[in-house]
């Protein structure tokens, strides 16, 4: 009886290792398989990028919103609603 548990336990154990070794080395090459595909997204990207001119108006754009959102004067007086004063506060 103690060999019979000691033979399945040894094959149980060795199906596992075979199988998590086969998973291991297929969830590696899929690993690969995407960092390739994010290596060449990026490849493709800064290939694009650098092929648009900068003009460098992106800053000189932003910088004069923020002045011109600055000069606008706030009108807080227009969004706030006038409470109205009960009549019983009127007489006291």
């Amino acid at each position: 009886m103690a060999l019979i548990n000691f033979i399945l336990t040894v094959a149980g154990v060795s199906a596992v290792i075979l199988l998590l070794r086969s998973d291991v080395k297929q969830s590696a090459s899929i690993f690969r398989r995407n960092i390739r595909h994010v290596r060449n997204w990026l490849e493709e990207e800064s290939a694009s990028a650098s092929r648009q001119a900068p003009t460098g108006s992106f800053l000189l754009e932003y910088l004069i919103f923020m002045a011109a959102e600055k000069a606008k004067p706030k009108e807080l007086d227009s969004q706030v609603p006038h409470k109205e004063i009960p009549k019983e506060d009127k007489q006291q």
